[in-house]
Parts: structure tokens; C-alpha cells; sequence
């Protein structure tokens, strides 16, 4: 073969694409959590629309809403959608019900992007591992299993020992239930699901650091914690529990944050200005495709939380997570990717 300039720009061409798709560009978006505890919150149809409209790909649901799943036909929204802690024994017990439960919430929605299946919310019981290994089955029996991933969400409570992040454990009474968990995740190759708020840890801290530490806004290093140092309580909380996952022999999970953010009214430090602050900053800090010191190869698949404000929830401080008012206005101006 005469190799022609014409051939070897094609050449050259063909090797540069190679070398691109060969590489990881993913860069992490951002997705909110859409709560529904509220009476004056926008229709299922409005709430996608506000999804479509401002460039938010991601969703998590804390149940298969069927108003809900409906509005997301077709939207190409990667969805994640809860299995309530209440009917987790019933899944756990019943294959049949298991089955049932995927054909009614998932295989119905074949044009739905779902991404995660949550098996509870914060819940610790034996009940729990069944329950997923249920879903996990029927899922594979309705041809789903390389489609969406079956896992759970925990949070901060389930940690001991949590300060430096290297010192991270998890609680002695959660050891024979957190092992299997780690165990099951990583055979099936999903995440683990975190809910973790560094306002709430901030406020627990009783004034140990600063409120510019858990805003991203620290202007230099904070903790260190051997060679690994820290700018923001968000990275050193992640770490805490990759730290805390390698003591029980899990250490290759993969966390994704499900929920965080920073109310806005309610409570210590609740202000308009600094949700805005921990909101920006979280998003230009996760966006990317940098993790934290402990994992720095990995992004940080990251959910805000939360849509709206609701106002059936409780305590006070519980009503005013909100990005948008019940009115579909955004609080402050936002670019999500």
C-alpha cells in the first residue's frame, strides 16, 4: 500500500479517534431529588418540563409514583425510583411480589431511563439484602439487569467513628449487615448510595469548624489527615465512608451521593445566600471529572436535595430544601452542566 498525504491523514484521523474513544471524558452531572411531601407543588407534568427546561438529566424519586413515571415517558431523564421502606419485608419474603413490583414500576415504563432501583431509604434490617437479591433476580428475568442497578441508601448515622476520614468505621451493631451489603453491591456492580448533608454535620460540630469549610468556600487547606489534605467537609465525609468501606473489604464501591444541599430557612446558618454558596460551588466541584483525595480517579455522581420546598414536611428546617418555589421560580440562577 502507497501511503498517499491523503491516506496518511486518514490514518493519522483514524488513530486520533481511536485514542479518544479509548480515554474516560464523563464528566458527572448533576441530578436533583424531587420530593413530594408538599400541597401546592406543580402538576408531574410541569415538574419534568422544569427538568427539560433548565438541563437537569437526573432525578431520584422516593417511590414509583405512577403520575410521576407517566410525565417521564419519553423524557430521556435518568430516573432513580425508590422502594419504600414499607413494603421491603413483602419483597423480601416474595419472589412473586418482587416480580410484580418490576413489571408494574419498571418493565411498564420501557421508554423510561431508569438508572437506579433504591431498595429503602435508611434502612438497617434483615430484610434488606433479600429484598434487593428479589429485585435483583426479576429485573434479570425481564431482560433489565444491564439497563438499571439495584441498591440502597444509607447515611451519616450508620458511621462510628468519623474523624480524620481515615479513622472512619462504621458502627459495631451495623458489622454483620453493612459486610454483606459491600459484598453484594460490588458482585452486582452498583453503587452505594450515601445521603449525606455537610449543614447537618456543621451544625453537629458545634462550631469545630468553620461554616466556610462546608460551603467549598475555605481558602486553603483545612484538615489534614496524613498525606491526604482537605479544602471542603463534602470530599473528607465521602472519604470517611470509602475509609470505613475497606474495613469491612469493600473498598472498590463506588458511593454516589444521593442527597445534599443547604436549606434556606429554619434553622443555624439557614440563609438564601448560603444554599446559593453550597449549591454553586457543589455543582462547579462535582461537575468534573476529579474526585475527592482519597479517590481522585473518580467523579462524583451527585444529587441535590431537593426540587422544591415542601411544606408537609417536619421540623421547620425540613420545609426549605428547595432549588424552586412551589411556584416553579428558581431561587438564584443556576447552570446544572
Amino acid at each position: 500500500m502507497k501511503f498517499s498525504p491523503s491516506n496518511m491523514v486518514l490514518i493519522v484521523l483514524s488513530m486520533f479517534f481511536l485514542i479518544l474513544v479509548s480515554l474516560d471524558f464523563t464528566v458527572a452531572s448533576v441530578g436533583v431529588c424531587y420530593g413530594m411531601l408538599g400541597n401546592n407543588l406543580p402538576s408531574k407534568q410541569d415538574v419534568v418540563a422544569l427538568y427539560k427546561k433548565y438541563g437537569i438529566t437526573r432525578m431520584r424519586i422516593y417511590d414509583p409514583n405512577q403520575e410521576a413515571l407517566q410525565a417521564l415517558r419519553g423524557s430521556n431523564i435518568e430516573v432513580t425510583v425508590g422502594v419504600p421502606n414499607e413494603i421491603i419485608q413483602k419483597l423480601a419474603l416474595s419472589q412473586v411480589e418482587a416480580n410484580a413490583w418490576v413489571q408494574k414500576n419498571i418493565k411498564n415504563y420501557a421508554n423510561i431511563n431508569f438508572k437506579y432501583i433504591v431498595v429503602g431509604n435508611n434502612f438497617l434490617s434483615q430484610f434488606l439484602l433479600e429484598a434487593m437479591d428479589n429485585l435483583l433476580d426479576a429485573i434479570s428475568t425481564f431482560g433489565l439487569k444491564d439497563k438499571v442497578k439495584v441498591t440502597t441508601a444509607i447515611d451519616t448515622t450508620i458511621l462510628g467513628e468519623s474523624y480524620p476520614p481515615s479513622k472512619g468505621t462504621f458502627r459495631e451493631d451495623t458489622f454483620g449487615f453493612i459486610a454483606p451489603l459491600g459484598k453484594f453491591l460490588v458482585a452486582n456492580g452498583s453503587p452505594l448510595l450515601v445521603n449525606m448533608y455537610p449543614y447537618k454535620a456543621y451544625n453537629d460540630s458545634k462550631g469545630n469548624f468553620s461554616v466556610d469549610y462546608a460551603l467549598f468556600k475555605s481558602p486553603g487547606v483545612v484538615l489534614k489527615d496524613g498525606a491526604l489534605e482537605y479544602q471542603n467537609l463534602f470530599d473528607a465525609m465521602i472519604d470517611t465512608f470509602h475509609w470505613a468501606l475497606e474495613k469491612v473489604g469493600a473498598g472498590s464501591l463506588e458511593i454516589v451521593v444521593s442527597e445534599t444541599g443547604w436549606p434556606t430557612s429554619g434553622g443555624n446558618a439557614t440563609t438564601l445566600e448560603n444554599q446559593k454558596s453550597y449549591v454553586l460551588n457543589l455543582i462547579d466541584h462535582v461537575k468534573g471529572t476529579q474526585g475527592t483525595p482519597k479517590k481522585p480517579e473518580k467523579s462524583i455522581e451527585t444529587y441535590i436535595f431537593a426540587m422544591f420546598d415542601e411544606n408537609q414536611k417536619t421540623p421547620v428546617s425540613e420545609k426549605f430544601w428547595g432549588l424552586f418555589t412551589p411556584n416553579k421560580q428558581i431561587k438564584y440562577p443556576i447552570k446544572f452542566v
